[in-house]
Formats: structure tokens, sequence, C-alpha cells
């Protein structure tokens, strides 16, 4: 095997580790709802809607969108086949079983389970992976019974309910909903730098304390 011919395959392993973990981080940031995470894992010119650029409008339409839709999301990502097209573009699919706490129009809630897969467009740019765009494709999304809406929603038999600290390790899900929606354009924070993706989101806090049961 040719030197050229081994740096390609090297190459190709890197960047396949690389777009796995862009879905991952996609999760992430979306549950807890850090929208400057979210929006870098997409390239500075994303499309937001038919006529709308950038990152700062897809900031704004997420913002949007999560606080009018859900109060709480987990997604838990599955199979992902990535194929490349050349070694900068790639296509994907990626499957992903999500829950979310959805409020109603009569103050309550209901637990609302997703099974659904994304398909994807994967772009390098200045030898960075990105989301050139997502397609999201369900399968079906219903109720629970017993959703553990509100606070306190670890909930074992006899026991009192108590917080599980799902949040704890990032600030960005309290300051979220701590700071009223705006009309006016948000900025965004420049992307993470390479391989601080969890520091940055983290921000400096301190690790929860958290019970077991």
């Amino acid at each position: 095997m040719t030197d050229s011919a081994l740096m390609a395959r090297i190459d190709r392993l890197e960047s396949i580790d690389e777009i796995r973990q862009l879905a991952a981080k996609y999760s992430l940031a979306l549950d807890m709802r850090d929208m400057d995470a979210l929006v870098n894992l997409f390239p500075e010119n994303v499309r937001v809607g038919k006529d709308k650029v950038g990152r700062a409008h897809f900031k704004q339409w997420m913002d949007e969108t999560l606080r009018v839709q859900f109060t709480g999301t987990s997604h838990h990502i599955g199979n992902h086949i990535i194929e490349f097209e050349d070694p900068d573009r790639a296509v994907g699919v990626v499957y992903s079983k999500n829950e979310h706490e959805t409020p109603t129009q009569d103050g309550g809630c209901e637990w609302v389970i997703m099974q659904m897969l994304y398909w994807d467009h994967y772009e390098r740019i200045d030898g960075r992976w990105y989301f050139k765009r997502r397609l999201p494709c369900y399968f079906y999304a219903t109720d629970l019974n017993k959703p553990p809406c509100g606070d306190n929603k670890m909930r074992w038999p006899d026991r009192d309910h108590y917080d599980g600290a799902f949040h704890s390790l990032f600030p960005s899900w309290q300051k979220f909903w701590s700071e009223p929606p705006s009309e006016e354009l948000p900025t965004v924070a420049a992307p993470a730098p390479y391989e601080q993706f969890l520091k940055t989101m983290r921000a400096g806090v301190e690790n929860p304390s958290i019970r077991t049961r």
C-alpha cells in the first residue's frame, strides 16, 4: 500500500468518527438547550426556511420552536450509516428514539415518545465536518400513560420524588429558560475549539451531587 493510499484510509476513518460525533453532539446540545453549540454544528451559511441564511436565523428558529413545542427532551441515537460522495462530502442515515415533555393547552403535559431517522448530508469545510442539512423522517409519536411531568421526575414506587440531575452538568438549560425570548436576531458564539465541545458546553460548572435511588 502506498503512503498516499494509507493516508486516505486514515482520513476516511477519522472522518467517520467525526461525523458520528456530530450526531451525538446534536442530541446533547438539543436536550440541554445550548443553542450556540447546536447551530455551530452547521456551516455559517446554513439555510433556514425558504429565504433566510445563517446561524443567527437558525438559532432564532430553534429557540422559538423548542420554547413552544417542548418543555424537555431526550434523544437517543442508534444505527448510523455513512457513505462518502468524495473526501469532503458524505450522506448518512441516523436512527433516533426520542422522548418529549410536551405542554398541553390546559396547562398540563403529555409525555410523547417518537421513533424516527435523519437523512443527513455532511460537508467538511476548512478541515472540520458539519451538517450540511438534516431531513427528519418520522415513524411514530405517541403519549405514555403516566408521564413524569413537572419537577422531580425520578419517581420510584413508595419513595419521595426527586430530581435526577439530568440537566445539571450543563448551565445552558437554566440559561435557556431564564432568558425571555426576543424578536431581535440573536448573536451566536464562536464554535467550540476542536475536542473541547463538552468543556465549552459545561462552561466551568462543578459536578452536581446526584442521588441514585
